[in-house]
């Protein structure tokens, strides 16, 4: 089991740092199959980055909003 879960996260990673090359080479013209692949991964860190918003209101809400003693 723990074989599966250590190859799905490398599988992640490169799949994470092959989009991010991508990024880069599009960004320098590369070709469409490229900008394709790097308009994906931008679509997805978007995606990402507001379930995370989302969800750090909604922990702020339940826990009354006043952000906590320490900070």
């Amino acid at each position: 089991m723990t074989v599966v879960v250590g190859a799905a996260l490398v599988a992640l990673l490169v799949l994470t740092l092959a989009g991010c090359g991508c990024v880069v080479w599009a960004e320098r013209g590369g070709p469409r199959w490229v900008r394709a692949v790097a308009a994906v991964t931008l679509g997805a860190g978007e995606v990402l980055r507001r379930l995370e918003r989302s969800q750090r209101r909604r922990r702020r809400s339940v826990s009354g909003g006043d952000g906590g003693a320490g900070d």
